[in-house]
């Protein structure tokens, strides 16, 4: 209990050496002197609070709030000293602002605390005495013996020590780490790997000894000791021995392993960034327009004590005969007394701030959040998900994005890849109902009989079905155990029996395409590949795979065809084929190949080569020698893979598509014509993700695509920036793409990080490719800093996306097929990205025009009789903002779609810029002006005004000046107010009616639990008066008719994009219509001819 309560305070020490010893099975050395290391337990924690830190942190997140600090310091005045107002007009709608809010993100975090639950609560199998024992994934200690089975996840970081295979290798995808879809193999060491049960895990004796925590998930230094009758065997571990929490286990009935890292220090949370309080660009307007108001309090206050003491100054004013003052204010002190008029006056004039500003924020946020999961159209009927809020804090910050950084898989791709095209010695050919057959061919004209292959048809389906890493899994358990026939299935299968498992996404839909083309990997057992051609069964010895790299851009392999010939088949990007093609139909081959990637489809060119028996002995001899090499080997490599790879017979070429989501091209088309630029960021190899940019629109077929690639030094790196950055300059015409890999983005960001964001923003599109989960979060944070601050949004779908999803402004997950880690730490989730589209340009436009004019008019309309002072901003005045803040809509929701260069209009927090704040307070300081010196000229002279002869007082005065107030920013708002609704009209109209209808209440009856009368019959008195009326018509006329007319005049003579689009919709049709998101408010009004924007363009 005590050191999970150190944990929950950050008090457990940091590990004091570079290394960790963990002891298999927790069996620790016996000798007296042996103080075992601690390490962390296995929780996952995603949430911001505990119950014990949840009121002070939550308190000191609030009070970082301008007006929240402000008003506490005012209520803490108000208790101190005689002010007077009552201490409660400031505290009451603080502990509901503070209340509410707090109430929020409690909610909002016991939703993660539940998502957190349900991880560390998932069962898992330990091996405890011998016997495996479930228990929770939260139990796990570093050195349990964890038992995972065939589709499950693995819960902690593990060294595997076997697994159902004889050899004692598993496959994995680590689709959620690193978006790879493709299967790893790892293995276990020879002297573990015998141990398949229970009881010979717990006879282990071993010993692993590894580095600490480190977030790099490609990097695992260990060693493993195990203890074999008395003698010690040490064998190196590496990233191949070590399963990732958060990879799955495929193709491998179970494995064992040993947790090395757990809950917090795994790698996968390690990747994860610190979750702090994300800040929108409204919230920090808000604050520097507060700061600005504070100096304007702070210089009313201070020059109101002034004029009070220069007003004292004469002795029949310090001490009138109707406020004589007491021994104690006598003999006060000067400095005091100075002080305690100036805090006086301070808590007098607090009311320039409005505390119900934050109070109407805080519901129009939680409100308005109502509607993304309401919206019909972000709704993904085929999973049944709708869009979820997770944060309302962020809703306007979706009007402002200007750089969107998206994963690729799964977040653009579904994740499925599906065989098309292909082209074979010069004749294109398509699948139609699992046969191969020439393009033009329609369905109708087959027969029912298993048409023939020709030669070249055979030899180009072999090399697909040949050249490739793919494994399979069969459903039957055990079936690729040792001691078996590894072909025994390999009669009779069925699509349903087997499934392939490849290292990239289209070697698997390629496989899979010859398998229904009637020639079928049946699986490899070491050097043996069977495949089965037509019914019968051929065996090939694999010789030698010539892997893939970046540089040749192909992969091949060298067989032993069943009659002992040897051939090298051999596939690639046509690049890195055709040009060392001496044979086979290569120019029509190359227009198939364009004709393939002008319709988005990924190629692959593939040719092979026969060897006579002294040619391969010459391959034999220089790869033995490259291998064996103890300098130079990749040179030498490189060279025995030229001589090797030459001189080949062209087979052909395939199209494979590469299944986008639905909408991706159409939405980051229309994200790129709002200004928004989208950056691709992907743990995928670059080819690959070159492709799918290609496919999506990401990447244009007429972009210069310019490259960062596999460079090794900073002045490498350097020189290459400094290359592309004239070659940006030399040809600014077109538009540039840019490719980068993590590597090469790693030297960039440590050194060179100007000359590589200046780069960066001349770039149309940028892709950066085989990037780790924490450099994601570098790009968006260094994009975030920098000197124009733009806000960024991140959005993905897997546990790899987290960090930069918690990094960015907004950050958005997919609730896709890689677990939902990205979704419980994103601040919105949609299904699909191409909800993305009307997240931003409809609903964020909405949720940004309406907060930007809830902040500018609480402002503006920011006084007399406690009673009206509270009410003022929380009944009389902030209904019909609330409402107007609710539903305001300029434009319908279609053509912001359809337009989203409307988009444009709002960026860079537009609405909310000084100007306009400027415009807003000057008009509220005239509007002031107006209202007490236009009441003043018109019946301050007059003093029997009433029919009786009474005279009008100080109170019916400032009650006329209130009434005007009150009616005057009602009336301004209607002014605003574009789209009508039965509740706005309600709400407008109702709070005047309701001002009248409290104040004869509250002013025809004597109150006995209020102190004075000073309103009895004040307003009755008021309204008695004609030329009350007259005062409060011609002023009111007064104030509006100038916005009026210069709204008339901007609008004609300077209409923004958004008021075009108006104007374009009006004739013939009505303006707005009904919401997608069921709209609680049926009635539709006409909008009013007044234009939405009071500042102009």
């Amino acid at each position: 209990m005590l050191r999970w309560t150190r944990q929950q305070l950050g008090f457990d020490p940091p590990h004091q050496s570079d290394t960790r010893t963990v002891y298999v099975a927790n069996r620790f050395p016996q000798h007296g002197h042996y103080i075992p290391q601690r390490f962390a337990d296995n929780r996952i924690i995603s949430s911001k609070y505990t119950i014990w830190n949840f009121v002070p942190k939550n308190l000191f997140e609030q009070f970082r709030r301008i007006a929240n600090f402000y008003f506490i310091i005012i209520f803490l005045v108000q208790l101190m000293i005689d002010t007077p107002t009552s201490p409660v007009t400031s505290g009451l709608p603080l502990f509901f602002v503070i209340t509410v809010t707090a109430i929020k993100q409690g909610y909002e975090d016991w939703l993660r605390h539940n998502a957190d639950n349900e991880v560390n609560g998932a069962p898992v199998f330990v091996v405890r005495s011998g016997s495996l024992v479930q228990t929770r994934s939260k139990n796990i200690r570093v050195g349990d013996i964890v038992r995972v089975a065939k589709d499950e996840t693995f819960p902690a970081d593990l060294v595997l020590l076997s697994s159902d295979r004889s050899e004692g290798t598993c496959h994995i995808t680590t689709a959620s780490l690193d978006g790879e879809t493709n299967l790893k193999t790892h293995f276990s060491v020879a002297e573990t790997s015998v141990c398949q049960s229970g009881s010979r895990l717990e006879s282990l004796q071993a010993v692993v000894e590894c580095q600490q925590p480190d977030p790099d998930l490609y990097r695992f230094v260990g060693r493993i000791t195990v203890t074999q009758e008395g003698e010690e065997i040490v064998r190196p571990l590496g990233p191949e021995n070590l399963l990732l929490r958060g990879a799955r286990l495929k193709n491998t009935k179970e494995i064992f392993g040993v947790a090395v890292y757990t809950g917090m220090e795994s790698k996968m949370a390690l990747n994860y960034k610190c979750k702090s309080q994300k800040r929108s660009a409204v919230e920090k307007s808000m604050n520097t327009f507060l700061i600005i108001y504070l100096c304007i309090l702070l210089f009313e206050a201070v020059l109101s004590t002034i004029l009070k003491y220069a007003w004292q100054a004469e002795n029949q004013w310090d001490e009138p005969f109707y406020n004589q003052k007491t021994e104690q204010e006598k003999n006060s002190s000067p400095i005091l007394k100075f002080i305690s008029d100036f805090l006086a006056f301070l808590v007098l004039y607090n009311y320039i701030i409005p505390i119900s500003l934050y109070v109407t924020v805080e519901m129009q946020k939680f409100l308005g959040s109502f509607f993304i999961g309401w919206d019909l159209d972000l709704y993904h009927e085929e999973s049944d998900q709708k869009a979820q809020v997770n944060t309302s804090d962020l809703n306007e910050e979706l009007g402002q994005v200007e750089y969107v950084f998206t994963d690729k898989t799964g977040t653009l791709t579904e994740n499925e890849m599906y065989f098309r095209e292909c082209s074979i010695n010069g004749i294109k050919y398509q699948e139609l109902n699992g046969r191969l057959v020439p393009e033009g061919v329609m369905e109708d004209t087959l027969d029912g009989s298993n048409a023939t292959l020709t030669g070249d048809e055979l030899l180009f389906l072999k090399a697909v079905a040949l050249c490739h890493t793919v494994q399979i899994s069969y459903d039957q358990p055990d079936s690729m155990g040792g001691g078996g026939d590894p072909f025994s299935h390999a009669n009779g299968f069925s699509s349903g029996t087997m499934e392939y498992y490849a290292s990239s996404p289209d070697e698997k839909a390629l496989v899979e395409a010859t398998k229904r083309m009637g020639v079928a990997f049946s699986g490899s057992n070491g050097e043996i590949m069977e495949i089965k051609t037509c019914g019968k069964s051929e065996k090939y010895k694999l010789l030698h795979v010539l892997e893939f790299d970046a540089n040749r851009r192909r992969m091949s392999v060298i067989l032993e065809s069943p009659s002992g010939g040897k051939v090298l088949f051999t596939k690639g990007a046509e690049s890195a084929i055709l040009p060392f093609a001496t044979s086979g139909d290569i120019e029509k081959t190359r227009l198939h190949v364009d004709e393939f990637a002008l319709k988005g489809l990924r190629t692959l060119v593939v040719a092979c080569r026969f060897f006579s028996p002294e040619s391969y002995a010459e391959v034999e001899r220089r790869l033995g020698a490259a291998r064996t090499a103890l300098q130079h080997r990749d040179e030498r490599l490189q060279e025995a893979f030229a001589f090797i790879e030459r001189d080949l017979q062209l087979l052909g070429a395939t199209g494979v598509e590469d299944r986008l989501q639905d909408k991706v091209q159409e939405t980051i088309e229309a994200l790129r014509l709002a200004g928004i630029k989208v950056w691709v960021l992907t743990g995928d190899k670059h080819e690959t993700a070159v492709s799918v940019s290609l496919s999506c629109g990401h990447f244009h077929r007429t972009m210069n695509i310019l490259e960062l690639l596999q460079q090794r030094t900073d002045n490498e790196c350097a020189e290459q920036l400094r290359l592309l950055a004239r070659r940006i300059n030399d040809d600014h015409v077109i538009q540039h793409g840019l490719v980068v890999d993590g590597a090469s983005l790693s030297l960039a960001l440590r050194q060179h990080e100007k000359l590589f964001m200046d780069v960066c923003k001349n770039c149309s599109a940028v892709l950066c490719c085989r990037m780790a989960p924490l450099q994601k979060a570098k790009v968006v944070h260094l994009f975030k800093t920098s000197p124009e601050r733009p806000i960024t949004l991140a959005i993905g779908d897997g546990a790899n996306d987290v960090s930069m999803i918690q990094e960015a402004h907004v950050g958005i997950g997919i609730m896709g097929k890689e677990g939902r880690q990205a979704v419980r730490n994103s601040d919105y989730a949609i299904a699909r990205f191409k909800f993305l589209s009307k997240l931003l340009l409809v609903h964020g436009h909405f949720y940004y025009i309406r907060i930007a004019h809830l902040v500018q008019y609480f402002f503006y309309k920011t006084l007399y009789d406690g009673a009206y002072l509270t009410l003022y901003n929380i009944f009389f005045t902030s209904l019909p903002i609330l409402v107007y803040s609710l539903f305001e809509q300029l434009v319908h929701p279609h053509v912001l779609q359809t337009k989203p260069a409307l988009y444009r209009d709002i960026s860079r927090n537009s609405l909310l810029s000084f100007r306009t704040f400027l415009y807003w307070t000057l008009l509220g300081f005239c509007h002031a002006f107006i209202f007490f010196f236009g009441s003043y000229a018109l019946i301050g002279e007059d003093t029997s005004l009433n029919g009786n002869g009474q005279m009008f007082g100080n109170w019916t005065f400032g009650t006329l000046v209130y009434t005007v107030m009150v009616i005057t920013v009602t009336l301004q708002l209607a002014l605003e107010t574009h789209y009508w609704t039965w509740m706005n009209h309600f709400v407008t109209w109702g709070s005047i009616t309701f001002y009248f209808i409290f104040s004869l209440f509250y002013g025809g009856i004597i109150w006995p639990f209020v102190q004075t009368q000073d309103m009895y019959f004040v307003f009755v008195q008021l309204l008695s008066s004609g030329s009350a009326w007259f005062t409060i018509i011609i002023i009111i006329v007064t104030c509006l008719f100038p916005d009026m007319l210069k709204k008339v005049l901007y609008r004609h003579l300077h209409p923004t994009g958004t008021q075009k689009s108006q104007v374009v919709e009006r004739p013939g049709e009505p303006l707005l219509q009904r919401p997608q998101y069921p709209d609680p408010v049926p009635h539709r009004g006409q909008p009013l001819l007044t234009p939405p924007l009071p500042w102009g363009p």
